[in-house]
């Protein structure tokens, strides 16, 4: 088609005027996407329980979300159609996504382990076969350390997906012990030596009351369980401290508690055996 000067001009300005409009929009819509996204990260972070890194997520997604908004605004500007890009861009997304679907599925779980908090950093948890202290929470992943200070990695779709235990999320702790005594042994004495030794102690809680009683009529022993509630940064040096303790006081009073032994008895050959079988 032949265009006469006129209307080359006229489709020059036409042009340059929706550049400029184009650089308007674009101006202008990335300016207040941005001033949306800043104040949607500023909401989610005031609010209690909801992680910094998914406040940054939803704010950077929404951006996202914006800016493709003013692409296809743009696009239409100049009549260009946009149903056959938005057509490739699903089903590109589509691929990804099958590709990608492991990642994909720790990703969503990293953003429902951000939101709903079964654990925080420091926590002490069992998840997935490992226990040890939380480091690192990601959006791909949970890092933990053991008690031997070893770095473990657990993706976070199975930490969310498998069974949890936290044992940093309440403030109290049960601290349990066993003791056997032997079947010799007064257990009325017994039982008030190991509930003197447990109530005792300054770290020891007395709501609910300690459980001191003879629980079991073990091989060897008689056994008696004490159940005495504690602060949960106190358990371990408590329940140390006092299994100690509660073996020195019931040496003092004579009770002793039962030990695997084995008793060995040497015969002497029979005189009247023939000599070759003896030798």
């Amino acid at each position: 088609m032949d265009y006469s000067v006129d209307q080359i001009g006229q489709l020059t300005v036409s042009f340059a005027i929706k550049l400029v409009v184009a650089a308007v929009i674009w101006f202008i819509g990335t300016t207040v996407a941005k001033m949306i996204c800043d104040a949607l990260r500023r909401v989610l972070r005031r609010q209690n329980g909801i992680d910094p890194s998914v406040a940054n997520f939803s704010a950077r997604a929404l951006n996202w979300v914006m800016i493709g908004a003013i692409i296809v605004a743009i696009l239409d500007l100049f009549n260009i159609e946009t149903t056959g890009i938005v057509a490739i861009l699903g089903a590109a997304t589509l691929a990804v996504g099958l590709a990608l679907k492991d990642t994909l599925a720790n990703f969503a779980a990293g953003v429902m382990i951000l939101l709903f908090r079964p654990f925080a950093t420091g926590d002490f948890i069992e998840v997935s076969g490992e226990t040890g202290t939380v480091r690192n929470i990601n959006l791909f992943r949970t890092e933990i350390a053991t008690v031997d200070n070893i770095q473990i990695i657990i993706p976070n779709n199975d930490t969310w997906t498998t069974v949890l235990k936290n044992y940093s999320a309440y403030d109290r702790r049960r601290m349990d012990l066993v003791i056997g005594v032997d079947y010799g042994a007064d257990m009325d004495e017994a039982v008030r030596i190991v509930r003197q030794v447990v109530t005792s102690d300054l770290r020891a809680l007395h709501d609910p009351e300690p459980f001191v009683k003879v629980t079991n009529l073990g091989a060897s022993s008689v056994d008696i369980t004490a159940r005495v509630w504690c602060k949960r940064e106190d358990l371990f040096d408590f329940k140390f401290e006092v299994t100690k303790r509660i073996k020195e006081a019931l040496d003092q009073a004579g009770i002793s508690i039962p030990f695997p032994h084995m008793q060995v008895v040497v015969e002497q050959p029979s005189a009247d055996l023939p000599k070759a079988i003896t030798s």
